[in-house]
C-alpha cells in the first residue's frame, strides 16, 4: 500500500461526522469526489486531499445544501475560482431551488385544499376524490373538469365557519411525542402564517416552556423590540398575570423592519436601553436582527440575564446569524432559523404561551421527555 495514502475505512474515521464507507462510494457515484486510485490488490487509495473534500461536502451537508448543490460548488477548484463566479452560481441554484420550492408549495396548497377539510365537508371531499381517479388531465376539458371539482368542494365553505383544529390534526406532522404546552405553541404558529412546513424551523431550547411558565407566573417584566409586536400582544392575559409590557425602539412611526434596523443602530438610546433590562424580563424580538444580535452578545458578555428571549426577527443574512448566536447560549430560547419569523410570529409565540399558562396554571406535561428541541 501507498505510505501516506489511506483506505476507504482510514478516510471516513478520520473525516467523522457520521460518513460510511457507503456514502463515499455514493458520493463517488454522484461525481462529490472522484475516483481515487487502486491499490495493487484493489483498493481504494485515499490522500489527504480526499480528506479535506469530504470534510467540505460534509460541512456544507451540515448547512442545509443538497447534494446536487453541493456538487456544482466543488466543481471550481477553490485555487482558480473568483469569488464573482462562486456568486453567480450560488445565484442560480438559489433560483432553481426557489423554483423547485414553488413547484412543491403548489402541490401542497392542492393536497392542504383536500385533506384540510372538517367533517361538514367530507361528502363533498369524497365526490371530488373518487372524480380525480377519472380525471383526464392531459386535455384541455380534463383542466376544466378539474376547476369544476374544485368549485364543487369550495361551494361546501360557505356553509360553515372553518374548524381550525381538525384541519391541523390531518396536515401536521406526528407530534405526539411533544409536550401538549409545545403542540399548542407550534400550532398557533402555524395558524399565524398558514405554512404547516414551518414546523421544521421552530427550535425551542430544552428548558424553554419551564422557564416561560416560571417568569410569567411571577409576573415579568416584557420587553419587546417595536410598538407593533407590543400591539399584537394579549395584554388582557398578560395584565391578569401582573406582566408589564416595555418597548425597546419607543417610536410608533416604526411600522418596518428596515426602519426598526436603522432605528436601532442611528439612535444609541435603544442601544443602551437594551443594555437595562430586567433580568428575569421575556425579551420578545420579531422586526430588528441588530436587536436580536446585540441582545446575544449582551447575554454572553453576562450584562442581560432574561429569563426567556423569542428570537424571531426577519432577515438575510443578519437574522439567521443572530438565531444561531441565541441557541449557542446558555439562555431558555424560542425561535424559527433561517430567514423565517416576524413580530406576528414573535407575538403569537408568546400569547401561547401566556395562554397555556392561564388555561393550564398545574400542566407538568413539559417536564418529560418531550423536552427535546424541534427538527
Amino acid at each position: 500500500m501507498n505510505a501516506g495514502c489511506l483506505t476507504i475505512k482510514e478516510l471516513t474515521d478520520a473525516v467523522g461526522g457520521g460518513i460510511t464507507p457507503r456514502m463515499v462510494r455514493h458520493y463517488h457515484q454522484l461525481g462529490l469526489i472522484p475516483q481515487p486510485v487502486r491499490s495493487p490488490s484493489n483498493y481504494r487509495l485515499y490522500t489527504k486531499k480526499d480528506v479535506l473534500r469530504l470534510q467540505r461536502i460534509v460541512a456544507l451537508k451540515q448547512q442545509g445544501f443538497q447534494l446536487n448543490h453541493i456538487r456544482h460548488i466543488l466543481e471550481v477548484e477553490p485555487e482558480t475560482d473568483t469569488t464573482t463566479n462562486m456568486i453567480g452560481q450560488l445565484q442560480q441554484q438559489y433560483r432553481a431551488v426557489i423554483q423547485q420550492i414553488s413547484q412543491l408549495r403548489q402541490t401542497a396548497s392542492a393536497l392542504e385544499g383536500l385533506l384540510g377539510r372538517d367533517r361538514h365537508c367530507q361528502i363533498m371531499q369524497a365526490e371530488v376524490l373518487a372524480q380525480l381517479k377519472l380525471l383526464d388531465v392531459e386535455t384541455q376539458a380534463g383542466l376544466g373538469g378539474l376547476e369544476q371539482l374544485w368549485s364543487g368542494l369550495d361551494a361546501e365553505v360557505h356553509t360553515h365557519s372553518e374548524a381550525f383544529p381538525e384541519s391541523l390534526q390531518r396536515l401536521l406532522p406526528d407530534l405526539s411525542n411533544r409536550s401538549e404546552i409545545e403542540q399548542h405553541l407550534i400550532s398557533q404558529l402555524v395558524l399565524a402564517c398558514g405554512d404547516v412546513s414551518l414546523v421544521s424551523f421552530v427550535k425551542l431550547s430544552r428548558d424553554a416552556i419551564a422557564a416561560s411558565r416560571k417568569a410569567l407566573k411571577s409576573g415579568c417584566q416584557v420587553v419587546v423590540d417595536v410598538p407593533t409586536v407590543a400591539a399584537a400582544l394579549d395584554q388582557t392575559r398578560l395584565v391578569h398575570l401582573g406582566c408589564q409590557i416595555e418597548t425597546l425602539i419607543d417610536n410608533p412611526h416604526v411600522t418596518t423592519v428596515t426602519e426598526a434596523e436603522l432605528a436601532f443602530w442611528q439612535h444609541q438610546e435603544w442601544r443602551e436601553k437594551l443594555q437595562q433590562v430586567t433580568n428575569g424580563c421575556v425579551l420578545v424580538i420579531g422586526y430588528a436582527p441588530s436587536v436580536l444580535l446585540e441582545a446575544s452578545q449582551a447575554i454572553a458578555n453576562q450584562k442581560i440575564q432574561p429569563a426567556l428571549v423569542i428570537g424571531m426577527p426577519i432577515g438575510f443574512s443578519h437574522a439567521p446569524a443572530a438565531k444561531r448566536q441565541l441557541t449557542q447560549n446558555e439562555v431558555p430560547f424560542v425561535t424559527i432559523e433561517g430567514t423565517l419569523g416576524g413580530g406576528a410570529l414573535a407575538a403569537t409565540a408568546l400569547n401561547a404561551l401566556v395562554e397555556s399558562l392561564i388555561e393550564k396554571p398545574d400542566c407538568h406535561c413539559y417536564t418529560k421527555d418531550a423536552a427535546i428541541p424541534l427538527g
